[in-house]
This record gives structure tokens, sequence and C-alpha cells, in this order.
């Protein structure tokens, strides 16, 4: 391989102090923008995932009022005045039912969201009634309101739902099924290529040398990654060699927008990964003033970010 100038040193940051974790935060975030490629999913593959354009109901959520209680739909005005009253039972509506219209002076047996009849405003509680037969009675004035959940009490059709940019939780993509959408339009998801670098590692599954052990930050790396929603390339171990650190961060550059390593990024003579950087790409900062975690390397490999991590998997995590 042909060798490279060392650029590091003339990069920000690139031979500095460690910076506050909340510096070193904002150069992380400067200039980021959301990926400009979308895809077009279903409900049930949307959780994590950003949306890349508001939800907007197409319906009212309830598209009726419905009883949020078993109970008795009225009219409130019968129950005007002093005294208990009675009012015949002219129907049952369970929910799925549809509900003829409530002539005055009449009560509806009525069920947990099951449609209000035309005419009545209230639903009385079954625990606050007498029944008798066809009858029922009931001691108290009922309020215009009392338990009923108006047409669009939660969506309103035409409402936005989910701004774009919003990252789709578990009751958002209930929300979603609420409205009757199948379908989202969300950004693609990033993609990030991690490995660790070490001559004393291998992977799980292999044999292990005297003097070696089986790292655990791929396996960390790509869980927390995986759930903050990214699609993870694991490109496995490179040895304690600047080449071929140079050239792994110059092969995943290719086709991820974020190559993250653990290990090698601090000032050990095995330590190759800040060096390397330099060369192939930009050091923006090193090193933070943090315990565990100070010798974080971040920069760019062309159109991807890199983040360098240090090797202990505590410092990692």
């Amino acid at each position: 391989m042909a060798s490279r100038p060392d650029q590091s040193a003339a990069r920000p940051g690139g031979n500095g102090k460690p910076v506050s974790l909340e510096t070193a935060r904002a150069a992380m975030l400067d200039g980021l923008a959301p990926l400009p490629d979308t895809e077009n999913v279903i409900i049930g593959a949307a959780l994590r995932r950003v949306l890349a354009e508001p939800l907007v109901s197409g319906v009212d959520v309830p598209e009726f009022a419905n009883s949020a209680m078993d109970g008795y739909a009225l009219r409130s005005a019968d129950t005007a005045g002093d005294g208990p009253v009675t009012l015949a039972v002219s129907q049952n509506i369970r929910a799925g039912d549809p509900a003829r219209p409530l002539e005055p002076g009449t009560s509806a047996r009525i069920f947990t969201g099951a449609p209000l009849p035309e005419g009545a405003d209230a639903v009385v509680m079954q625990e606050e009634c007498e029944r008798d037969g066809q009858r029922v009675r009931l001691s108290r004035c009922v309020a215009r309101g009392e338990h009923v959940r108006p047409r669009a009490h939660d969506v309103a059709c035409g409402a936005t739902v989910l701004p774009a940019g919003h990252r789709m939780r578990p009751q958002d993509v209930a929300i979603a099924a609420a409205t009757g959408t199948t379908r989202l339009t969300v950004r693609r998801r990033p993609r990030v290529a991690i490995f660790s670098t070490g001559d004393e590692l291998a992977l799980p599954g292999e044999v292990l040398a005297p003097g070696h052990r089986y790292t655990a930050n791929n396996h960390l790396l790509a869980a927390l990654l995986e759930s903050a929603g990214a699609e993870v390339t694991d490109a496995g171990l490179v040895a304690d060699d600047l080449d071929a650190t140079c050239d792994k961060l110059e092969e995943l550059a290719v086709g991820h927008d974020l190559v993250l390593s653990s290990g090698g990024a601090s000032v050990g003579d095995e330590d190759h990964v800040h060096q390397a950087l330099g060369r192939v790409g930009e050091v923006a900062l090193w090193r933070i003033a943090v315990r565990p975690g100070k010798p974080l390397l971040f920069g760019r490999l062309e159109s991807a970010l890199f983040l360098g991590l240090p090797g202990n998997p505590v410092s990692t995590f």
C-alpha cells in the first residue's frame, strides 16, 4: 500500500486538550441533517423509524360519540329537578351495534364503546341505577356530556397526529393504526459499520490463543445501534497495524453513514486509529473530559462520519 501523509496535526482538535462532553456533543451534531433517502413501510415495521412526512389523520377518532361506561344513555334534561327519576329502557346497545334514536323520557342500556343514540347526551353508570324490568331508576341529576366520548375526542380528521422527524414508539404505531393508516413514509435507517482493534482479541466461538481474550464490544455496539434504529454492518476485528487500519477505514467509508471503531484511540504505541483517521480522513476532535471514556475520537471519512471509542467495554458503553 502506498504511504499516506499524516494530516491529523493540521486538523482542528487533532492534538488538542480534552474538551467537555457538552462541547464534544455540540461539535458532533453541528451541521448534521436528516438522511435524504426515504422508504415507505407498513406500520408493523415502523417501530423506531423516523417519519419523513407528518402523519395526518384521515378520520375522526372516535368516529362517533360513544359511551365511556357501562350504564344507561339518556337525555340529561329528563333528570332535571328534585327527587329520583324513573325512565323506560327502550333498547340495548352493545359495542358495534347500531343505535336507534332515543325518545324523550326514555333511556338505553349501553355498554362501553357503544355508539350514543341520537337524542342522548349523557350516560349514567350502572352502579348508580336501580333496574326494574324495562324501567330504570336514578336518584340524581345527570350533567350533559357525562361519561360520553364525543366524536373526534382523541383525533380530528385532518389533524397532524405526529410531525415529520418524529421517531416512532409503540404508542405511535398504535395511534397510526387507530387512524386507519397502513403505511408510513420514513427516513432510511442510518448505515453504521463497526469494528474493534487489537491483536489480542478473538470473536466469540473462536479458539483462544495464549494471551488472547474474547471481545464483547462488537456485540455491545451492534445491540445499542440496532436499538436506536440503525442498520449495522459488523466488520469484525482489525489488527494493531497502521496500514491495516487505514485500509479498513477507507473500505467501510463506502456505503455507510457512520464508521464506529472500538479500541486503538488512545496514545499507546499500538493505538493507530487516531493516526489512521488523520491520514485517510479528517480529525474533528480527540479526547473528552470524562472518565471512563476520555480517548474519544471524532471526524469524517469522505461522506461518512467517524467515531472512535476506547476499547474498555465500560468506556465503550
